[in-house]
């Protein structure tokens, strides 16, 4: 059942399966804003191929066709982190 719940939450932007950040704090147990202020303390650790701030555009396509997607972070002014495969090992 839980490798159902995480196949669920998997995306695809810029051509990469991703997971995004309120996903991955869910998964973890922690608060998704402690996780986004540990990554950007320690944003030199994180490749580009690895993880990425969503663009506007790319959040608003995720939001149209994704309806798995949780109501509270439909409309968060903050843009996603999205972590990739390379890093993540779907």
């Amino acid at each position: 059942m839980q490798l159902q719940k995480i196949q669920t939450r998997i995306y695809e932007v810029r051509g990469q399966k991703i997971m995004l950040d309120f996903d991955l704090a869910e998964m973890y147990e922690v608060e998704n804003r402690a996780l986004k202020q540990a990554v950007k303390r320690n944003i030199d650790r994180f490749p580009k191929d690895f993880m990425f701030p969503l663009t506007k555009p790319e959040w608003r396509e995720l939001i149209t066709n994704c309806d798995n997607l949780p109501e509270t972070v439909k409309y968060s002014p903050a843009m996603p982190f999205a972590f990739a495969e390379q890093g993540l090992d779907f």
